[in-house]
């Protein structure tokens, strides 16, 4: 049986329903994988736009070009541990396209937003699962952004960044429904304020043509706490925690030895 209490950031949420037994080997039981150079390219993005964002939220100057260099120092951090065998990708290449990819964000995309918080830090929210299982999400809002709409309402724009985060010049919402679901269920504990707002996806596709797009994405709570007729994903999760049996998804698409640390010796991948 797992723990009766576990902390869980909220920014894993999603993974927990990809493949559950990747999601327990990597946060439950503290397994560590060495990402590859384009993974390390989108967490070097993302940290320099975050700083741009809420740079223009404090009222503060700064240009794509100082958010370039926050990207570029992020890529270059000893701590950005990756391997650089694991892409086809250069050194060079990556900080050619996060810089290509961030200034068009900084110049193009971030001006058409009213963003009121930056990867705002959230309060625990404890969810009983029941059998003294209790789950406490914790954490900030990782690469998410509380935006306001013109009406005045809130919601969720999150960037993704990867290789086919944008497709047929759409940002590609498909799998991010619990992870924008989890957030807003944090965002209104957290301020008791309501999401009144279609969520957003900022797709930054960093490979070929550095091309960013956006996506909406509706009803993302619901598709956490259920409706009358039908259970949420909150219910699917409870049973999985109350029992400490996390189920494997050997057809996820991250089910690889490049992004799981329990690849070589799980049996569910079928080789």
């Amino acid at each position: 049986m797992v723990d009766p209490t576990l902390k869980v950031r909220a920014s894993s949420w999603a993974g927990l329903f990809d493949c559950a037994y990747r999601w327990e080997g990597i946060h439950l039981l503290g397994m560590k994988n060495v990402v590859g150079l384009r993974a390390a390219l989108g967490t070097a993005i993302h940290a320099g736009s975050a700083v741009f964002d809420q740079a223009v939220l404090d009222g503060d100057e700064i240009t794509a070009s100082d958010a370039a260099g926050v990207f570029v120092d992020k890529l270059r951090d000893p701590e950005n541990e990756y391997d650089r065998n694991k892409d086809d990708l250069t050194f060079g290449e990556a900080e050619s396209i996060g810089i290509s990819l961030l200034t068009k964000y900084c110049k193009e995309v971030s001006p058409n937003y009213n963003f009121v918080a930056v990867e705002m830090e959230t309060k625990p929210l404890d969810i009983d699962c029941g059998g003294g299982t209790v789950i406490r999400l914790t954490g900030t809002m990782d690469r998410a952004r509380i935006k306001k709409d013109g009406n005045g309402g809130v919601g969720i724009a999150d960037l993704k960044s990867g290789s086919a985060s944008v497709q047929k010049g759409v940002a590609v919402t498909k799998g991010h429904g619990a992870q924008i679901g989890t957030y807003e269920l944090l965002y209104e504990h957290t301020t008791g304020m309501s999401i009144t707002s279609e969520a957003e996806i900022i797709g930054l596709k960093t490979k070929g043509k550095a091309e960013i797009a956006t996506g909406t994405l509706s009803n993302a709570k619901r598709i956490m706490v259920g409706t009358e007729d039908s259970p949420g994903l909150i219910e699917f999760a409870a049973d999985m925690f109350r029992s400490g049996r996390f189920y494997p998804n050997p057809k996820s698409l991250l089910c690889s030895e490049k992004y799981c640390p329990r690849w070589d010796k799980c049996v569910f991948k079928g080789d």
